[in-house]
Order: C-alpha cells, then structure tokens, then sequence
C-alpha cells in the first residue's frame, strides 16, 4: 500500500515516538487511513533512549541500594557491586519487551507502518525511500534530541549525553553532571546508587528549578544527606580534557574535575533539514508553532510532542497525539491544561507535582488569597515503614480550589493520579477530605494533608 502512489491516507504522521504512534493507534481505532514513518524503532526517545530505560537504571539503583542498607530492617544481605553487563541486560530486556508489544499493536490497528527516513514535500506529502505518500492530513512528530553548549562538544567518551549514559559500559567513578532538572537529577541518583562520586552544577539558584521551591529544597536536603554535591547559581564557562578525565571551569572561577562529564542541560526539537521551513510551516528556533489544537499555520499540517513548545514529558505526546487523531476524525477535541499534566522526577526521593507552583499562585491570585499546607511524612505509617521522608504541599486558592500539589518523597509519583484528579476537577480540601483513603498506604498522606487543609488534621497538628 505504500509504493502505490494512487494511495491517499486520511493522516501521514512523520516520528514515531509518544505522540506520533498515540496519533496512529487512536486514528485507526476511529477508522482512519493511517500511515506511520519512523526512520529508527517505533516508541521514539521515550522507549528506547529516555522514560523506560532511565527508570530501569534507577530501579537498579534501588536494589543496591536496598542491599547496603538492609541490616536496619533485620536483614542480613551483602552487597558485592554493580554488573553493568547485567544491568543493561536486564534495562534491554524491559525495553524489547515493550517494543515487541508495542510492534503487535501497530499490526493489529492495521496501521501502515514505514521504515525510513521521511522528509515533508509539500502539505499533503512525506517523501520517504524514494516514494512519495500522500496523505488528507500530516502529523508532524519528529521529536528531540539532546542539546549541548556553545563551545561545549559532545564526544560520546568523556562528555557525554543522556543517550550514551544509558549505554556506558562501566560505572564512572566520579562524574559532573551539567544540569540540575530532571535529566540532571535522575542521573545523579542512579550514578550514586551505582557507587559514584556525582557532583551536579546547575546554573539557576536550584535543583529541579521548575518545581515549587519548597520541593527543590527538599531533594537538595535529601542530595546532600545521600552524599551527592551540587553547585547551585554560578553558570558554566568551560570543559577541558585532562589526562583521565574532564576538568569543568564555572563563570566565577570555580573549578570540577571528574573522569565523565553528563551534558544535560535540556533536549531540542528535531527539524532542521526536513522540509518544514520549505512547506511554510511558522517555527521558532527550530519549534513548530502550533495553536491550542495542534494545528499549525498550515492547515493541513500538525505537529505534537517534543517537536512542539509544550512540556516534553511522554504522556503529553500522548495527549498531543490523541487530541490530533479525534479532532481530525470529527470528534470534539479538548485543549489540553497543561498546568493539569502530572509531572514526575524519578530520582531519590522522587518528586511530583501537578498544577500551579505557590509563587505562580500569588502571582495569579495575589498572595493574600493564596493558602500553602505542608503535611511531614513523618506523620504517615507506610513512609514511616518505607523509611521515607518528605513532604506534601497542597496550594489552595483562598476557600476555593485547591491548585497545587507538590509532593517530594519515595513512590510520590504513584501518588500524582489522585493529584492529578484533585486539580483537574477543582477540588475543593473539604471534598477530598471526605474520601477515605486506604490505611497504611502512602496515598493516606494525601487525605490526611487535605483533612489538615480541611481544617479538621487527624495525623498532624493544628
């Protein structure tokens, strides 16, 4: 069906990573004509080079983790070190595992599934292994890649991107991360569980700097008691090989040296060289722009995921993607809150938030309507059986809504789809409060937080 150059698709999607495969899945599941190019594996960064695997490293993490410290649970285990071997074994099976399942579904949608590199040749058009495939509607969703510095390059040896830090085929014994969010941190952590000496520069006054500050002050607090080094508010100036490493020089003269540099410092959209400008589609630094829709300028082309300047999280491409396929098959398609997207870090502890910071609050509602509620997980059993700590925050409008929540702890991100349904429904603490959560559970915290926030605190004070 794809040589036949009489073929016309109802939806060409160029990537196949979240938003472009969710676009393909749900246009065929609505009776869509669909075809899907993908030049690499189908699933994108996120399966192969990003969310699976980095959450894979950091569950190894864990465990040996978990080995040295299980004499304080009455268990007598020993930790003998990390068998990188084994562990990308063990990060490649989860991923082929995925793949394989993910392979079946595309198959089953009866989605025409192209491997190659495409390139977009006219509105209605991606021309990929000397074929032109012509489609209604294209879907731009080519996605990102791993940004760097000026005048910092990447080598694949000594610095290094999260792509080849997935791959490495030792444990460095000490390494710089450049780069305090969440590819930053989850990497510290990992590498620190695995026996490294992390040190993490990030230019802005905290870690995670998009989270509420209270849960970036949190993680530095739990950074610091792990033994991970940060250097927070001083920009990077530049790197230079030394004779078994990379010496880090910072703007106010401060000097790093360590045998790896991490460079992660963000990742860019994939767009140069592929059409886009060419076909009219309005971009910025290398961005498409896209409505709240996804549609672009040109009508007859969108463009979701990391491609697009909305947060660059997975499930937001999966959004993205499913907002396209049922807006073009005639449902009514629903902007997405992006405020109302759950966001996780997966370092330890974890973090996780969704809507608004308590600064954005008072900037929104002033800062005499705004009510803040931290709740200690000291105060919850099953933290307290983790051996956990941290904290909820809830942000609430003034007898309103509650429009934030901030939670910084172990597991917190299984914790963030009750959040998530607190803000998207504008909950009110005294509804939530109302539910009865199960007892020992981590998610008892976010009742007993919304009962303090109530005004009626059952496990915390007044």
């Amino acid at each position: 069906m794809a040589n036949d150059a009489s073929t016309v698709f109802d939806l060409v999607i160029l990537g196949g990573g979240s938003g472009g495969y969710a676009a393909a899945l749900r246009g065929a599941q609505l009776g869509l004509d669909v075809a899907l190019i993908e030049k690499d594996k189908v699933g994108g960064t996120c399966l192969h080079r990003g969310c699976i695997p980095t959450k894979a490293l950091l569950h190894a993490g864990e465990i040996a983790d978990q080995a040295r410290e299980s004499e304080q649970f009455g268990v007598k285990a020993t930790f003998e070190g990390i068998d990188v071997p084994a562990v990308h074994k063990y990060k490649d099976g989860v991923i082929s595992g995925l793949y394989k399942g993910l392979q079946g579904l595309i198959a089953s949608r009866k989605v025409t599934y192209i491997e190659g590199e495409g390139r977009l040749s006219s509105p209605t058009s991606v021309d990929v292994n000397g074929q032109r495939i012509q489609g209604r509607h294209v879907l731009l969703a080519t996605g990102s890649v791993p940004k760097s510095l000026p005048g910092l390059t990447i080598d694949g040896d000594r610095i290094i991107s999260s792509d080849h830090a997935l791959v490495l085929d030792r444990v460095p014994k000490s390494a710089i991360i450049l780069g305090g969010g969440v590819i930053g941190v989850e990497f510290a952590s990992a590498w620190k569980s695995f026996g490294s000496d992390v040190t993490v520069i990030e230019g802005l006054k905290h870690l995670v700097p998009v989270e509420d500050e209270n849960s970036s002050k949190l993680l530095e607090r739990a950074f610091r008691k792990r033994g991970i080094k940060f250097n927070l508010g001083t920009f990077f100036q530049k790197a230079e090989y030394t004779q078994d490493g990379v010496k880090v020089t910072l703007a106010d003269g401060k000097e790093f040296e360590a045998e790896v540099l991490l460079v992660a410092v963000g990742r860019g959209p994939v767009s140069q060289g592929l059409g886009y400008e060419e076909q009219g589609v309005a971009m910025d630094r290398g961005y498409v722009l896209v409505d709240e829709y996804m549609r672009t300028n040109v009508p007859t082309i969108s463009a979701v995921g990391d491609l697009v300047p909305t947060l660059q999280l997975a499930h937001v491409g999966f959004a993205e993607g499913i907002l396209v396929a049922e807006r073009l098959a005639g449902l009514k398609a629903v902007p997405i809150d992006y405020d109302g997207v759950p966001r996780v870090t997966y370092c330890h502890p974890e973090v996780a938030s969704v809507g608004i910071t308590e600064a954005k609050a008072k900037e929104i509602y002033g800062a005499d309507k705004v009510v803040a509620l931290k709740y200690n997980l000291a105060g919850n059993g099953k933290s307290k059986i983790l051996n956990t700590s941290g904290e909820i925050k809830l942000v609430q409008v003034k007898d309103g809504a509650v429009v934030g929540v901030h939670m910084v702890g172990d597991r917190m991100g299984e914790q963030v789809g009750e959040a998530q349904l607190i803000y998207n429904w504008e909950a009110l603490p005294a509804e939530v409060a109302q539910l009865i959560h199960a007892h020992p559970t981590q998610n008892e915290a976010l009742g007993e937080a919304h009962l303090a926030l109530a005004g009626k605190p059952l496990h915390s004070h007044d």
